[in-house]
This record gives C-alpha cells, structure tokens and sequence, in this order.
C-alpha cells in the first residue's frame, strides 16, 4: 500500500546570506524567569511587529510554506491519480486519504524545520551547528508519520473501516529514507526565498534616501543615516546614538538591525555595538588585539573577535577625514 509522497522542491541551491542567532531573551521577575514570547516570535521572524526590520524572514517562512504546500499538493494529486489507475481494486476514498493526511501532517510540522533553519541557518558559524539539522530531520519525519498514521485511522474508522499499517518501524525507516530528502530541499528551498528577498530589499534600500525610521512604540523619528554614529545593545532596546547628542530608543534585537543596516555601510564591531563605518575618525590599538574605535568625541570598543570589522575599519576609505 502507498505510503505518503516523497518531498519534491526544485529550488536552486543559492545560499542565503551569513546571519547572527540571537539569543533568547529571559527576562527576571523577582524569584520567576519569563520567556518573553514576543521576542521569541521576532527572533522566529513570525512576529507581526517587527519593528525596524524589512520583513524577509516573515516573508520567507511564509513564501517557503506556500510554495512548499503548493508543489506537495500537486504531487499528492498525481500520487492520487496514479494509485487509481495502477490499483483499480482501491476505492477513491483510500487514495485520497493517504495523501491528505501525509500532506496536512507534513505541513502542520514544516515549522519544526523553520526552527532549525533559524538555529542553523546555511554559512551559520562554527559549521558544526548544522549538525542540528540530524535531529532535526528524525523529528520532522517521526511527527510526520505518526501525525498520518492517526489520521489514517480517524478517517477510516469514521468510514466504518480500519486501516493496517503492519509494523512502525520499518515504515518509519521507509519514511525516513523520503523526509530526509525533502527536509533537505525544504531547507535549500528556503535559503533560496532568502537570499532573493535580501537581494531585493538591498536594491530597494540603494534606490531610496539614505535614512531610517527609529521606531519606539506609535512614536516615530525620521534620522539621516549619516547622522548615526553607532548603535549599541541595551536590553530588549537598542540606542541610536546620533551626532547631535540625541540617544533615540527602539525595541529590537541588535542582531536584526545589523543585518538591515549592514548593506548601508553599518558593521558589527561588538556583541553590543554596530558602528557606522563612514563616521569613524580613528582607531586605537587597546592591547590583546582590541580596539577603541574614535567617532567624533564617542569611544567605541572593537573586539578582537570581529577581525573582519577591523580589516574593514582600517581600509583607507572607512576612516573620515572628521
């Protein structure tokens, strides 16, 4: 008997770009932690305020799922197709069980492989993060399978029947084999949907003026990127620091603007700064290989951990005249 359909994607393998994990954020409350949840539906790129950011990893779980529930239909319905015409003894009912549940199950669990692209995304570093992706893959065919299983035997129950399987785990094993191919494409397939909209959203910013909106709530400030020196790390917030004096606060993870601004000409020199590179006016060596960055009359700290921040930094055109 047919068992649910391999996972087909035929998506190009071009990587996404480089990202940085942000942490979880566990916020203290007298003796009680409390997982903010809204951070982590951000962190998911599932948050429907995230502010400050473009938008690309909502839209690229929802272009992925979309896609992917779209090519598995259309496979389902071909797989259903086929079973009539080579099993003439099999009612419709059955093949079209077999392959609505296989595709709902492998939809309703397609989050468990966005969390793990999120852990571990293509170029994550250090590459033994991807070994995430291992368990990854067993979970996502295990709750497959079980999930079509169950539905299996709720719909022919209801139709007065029963459904047999025969022993789990060689079908698993079976399973498996299938869902590890199409955990893999799955995940090219979104690395793809990335690296377009990043491209796209990179274009877009090129053609636009060179400002940003720094959001904090309903309130919003308009601010020429030139006039931001740096940004640093507080908390849930970050803090703009702008030459006139100003400190403009805005709710998101440093992580997220450090990947909008970084095509801008803003680097991370810090787990808690990104500088703008075009204001920096010097660079002080502070021994162990750390810096002290100078712009204008601000100091910024330069971990010898970004060394590709200081190769940039010290490239003649990054360092202003004042």
């Amino acid at each position: 008997m047919p068992e649910g359909a391999a996972f087909i994607a035929a998506m190009s393998s071009i990587p996404s770009e480089p990202q940085t994990v942000p942490s979880l954020v566990l916020v203290k409350e007298g003796w009680a932690g409390a997982l903010r949840i809204r951070d982590f539906r951000q962190w998911l790129g599932m948050s429907g305020d995230a502010v400050g950011t473009d938008g690309t990893l909502r839209r690229t779980f929802v272009y992925g799922f979309g896609a992917a529930a779209a090519l598995v239909a259309t496979i389902n319905t071909m797989n259903v197709i086929s079973d009539l015409r080579s099993l003439p003894e099999v009612r419709l009912f059955e093949p079209v069980v077999w392959e609505a549940s296989s595709w709902l199950t492998a939809m309703g669990f397609f989050w468990i492989i966005w969390v793990a692209y999120r852990l571990a995304p293509p170029f994550v570093r250090p590459r033994w993060k991807l070994l995430v992706h291992i368990p990854g893959a067993v979970l996502f065919a295990l709750a497959h399978v079980s999930g079509f299983i169950l539905l299996r035997r709720l719909a022919y129950a209801l139709a007065g029947s029963h459904y047999v399987l025969g022993s789990f785990w060689p079908n698993f094993a079976y399973e498996l084999r299938k869902d590890a191919i199409g955990y893999v494409l799955f995940f090219v397939g979104l690395a793809f949907i990335e690296h377009l909209l990043r491209q796209q959203h990179t274009i877009t910013a090129s053609e636009q003026a060179l400002t940003f909106d720094i959001r904090d709530g309903a309130r919003l400030n308009r601010v020429r990127l030139e006039e931001v020196l740096a940004l640093n790390s507080a908390g849930n917030y970050v803090e703009f620091i702008l030459r006139d004096g100003r400190r403009l606060m805005m709710r998101s993870p440093l992580s997220a603007l450090e990947e909008e601004l970084g095509p801008r000409g803003f680097v991370r020199t810090h787990r808690s700064w990104v500088v703008n590179a075009a204001q920096v006016t010097g660079l002080r060596p502070e021994g162990s290989g750390d810096y002290a960055i100078e712009i204008d009359a601000l100091t910024v700290p330069l971990s010898r951990r970004f060394s590709e921040a200081l190769a940039r930094l010290k490239a003649p055109a990054s360092i202003s005249a004042g």
